[in-house]
């Protein structure tokens, strides 16, 4: 038990590493970044591959951390919010996939319902966060925000994770079926 522990820790830093240098590779272009989501992909495959504690931490540090060491993303909203999100991502796709049957199809319905429960918490941050400032959040920022400006990483989210979850299946890194019980 305790090995396991120590294991997902480790990779949980992994993770959170992963959400230090992805955006980089959107080079620092804020609208690219929030086109294609970059420390989403590390998130949700730290929920997936260490559970739900681990997901949902390195989801509420990643962009703290991220801010104190590089000034990306700007703390105010953007940041807490992002926290509050990143946090919900990690946290449902590991609880929603350790209730599932760990099939492909399963993945699919955990990672769609978590990037929506996501994109929810990050518009409830929003309307919290821009109302102490007294600022509207509308329905029209939410859409654009969470949904059409989106959808490349949303797109980038439904190949790569599941692929990557295909690969480290068949190389036997992880195993993504159930292990029945005996």
């Amino acid at each position: 038990m305790k090995e396991n522990r120590v294991k997902n820790l480790a990779l949980a830093a992994l993770f959170l590493a992963l959400c230090m240098i992805l955006p980089f590779v959107t080079g620092q272009i804020p609208q690219i970044g929030q086109a294609l989501l970059p420390m989403h992909i590390p998130v949700l495959l730290c929920g997936l591959i260490c559970g739900k504690r681990f997901g949902g931490i390195v989801g509420f540090i990643a962009p703290l951390l991220r801010f104190v060491l590089f000034g990306m993303p700007p703390i105010y909203p953007t940041g807490l919010a992002m926290c509050f999100e990143l946090a919900a991502y990690g946290f449902l796709i590991g609880w929603l996939f350790e209730k599932s049957s760990h099939s492909l199809g399963a993945l699919y319905r955990c990672l769609i319902m978590a990037m929506v429960g996501g994109r929810i918490v990050w518009g409830a941050a929003e309307v919290i966060l821009l109302g102490l400032g007294h600022q509207a959040f509308t329905w029209k920022l939410f859409m654009a925000g969470a949904f059409i400006n989106a959808i490349p990483g949303i797109v980038l989210q439904l190949v790569l994770i599941p692929l990557l979850m295909m690969t480290l299946d068949k190389t036997g890194v992880y195993t993504l079926q159930k292990k029945s019980a005996a």
